[in-house]
């Protein structure tokens, strides 16, 4: 029987790919994010898959994605955190105070990776296959190094103890909750219009495997751990990174 897999930021990049992994496997997908224009390209792309545009930072706009999703679907068997970013693709205006700039940059951050992922799962909770659920948020190696401005990497780092503590509360249910964590991953709108050769390198460089990091490569991972070959694994982060971050 096929399982409901809602993806927030399923337009593009890393989203994007994992509803390409699970439709393959003939899964029903539903794919959110903001720009209604980007999400009906890419459902178009995929056979079966539905969008719902909605803004996941706002109450009002998780709660109407959930409320889709509950209408359409009844049951959401796999919730994949996908939205999110540097802010470097929204509109940034010039600020006199640098103090003002600190907070607008701060704040952002975290409405876009922290406040898009803990709104939606709220909203959808009661609507988790019980049992069988699963919750799959996506993290960044810079939760564990920093990002140069520190913002994006708080922001991303917040949802480890929310995943952990979520984990316990969902865990009598039969659901599981886990993180992902990617290191450089290209094919992306990340880095906006893009990185110079140099950083390239060096963040290539830094990898045991000697290259970047790709979509699929996470989206393999979140499939994996949706599936029930992982369903005794909860509270985790895996690293996608090729080494370029070790342990923890």
């Amino acid at each position: 029987m096929a399982r409901t897999v809602v993806i927030s930021g399923g337009g593009t990049g890393i989203g994007l790919a994992t509803a390409e992994v699970f439709a393959a496997d003939g899964e029903q997908v539903l794919l959110l994010g903001r720009r209604e224009e980007v999400l009906q390209r890419a459902a178009g792309r995929i056979p079966g898959a539905r969008y719902c545009a909605a803004d996941l930072t706002e109450p009002q706009g998780a709660r109407r994605a959930a409320e889709f999703a509950a209408r359409e679907y009844g049951t959401v068997d796999v919730l994949v955190h996908s939205a999110g970013g540097s802010g470097a693709l929204e509109d940034r205006p010039e600020f006199e105070d640098p103090l003002e700039a600190v907070a607008h940059d701060w704040t952002l951050n975290f409405r876009l990776n922290t406040l898009t992922a803990t709104l939606l799962t709220e909203a959808l909770q009661d609507h988790l296959a019980t049992p069988g659920g699963r919750v799959l948020f996506l993290s960044s190696i810079a939760a564990y190094r920093g990002s140069g401005s520190g913002a994006y990497a708080a922001s991303k780092a917040a949802l480890h103890p929310y995943a952990h503590d979520l984990a316990r509360r969902l865990g009598p249910r039969g659901i599981t909750v886990n993180l992902v964590a990617p290191g450089y991953v290209e094919e992306t709108d990340f880095f906006g219009d893009g990185i110079g050769e140099d950083r390239r390198r060096q963040l290539i460089a830094e990898t045991s495997t000697g290259r970047a990091g790709h979509p699929g490569d996470v989206a393999q991972t979140l499939h994996w751990l949706a599936s029930h070959a992982a369903a005794h694994i909860t509270s985790q982060v895996i690293q996608v990174n090729g080494g370029a971050e070790r342990g923890h």
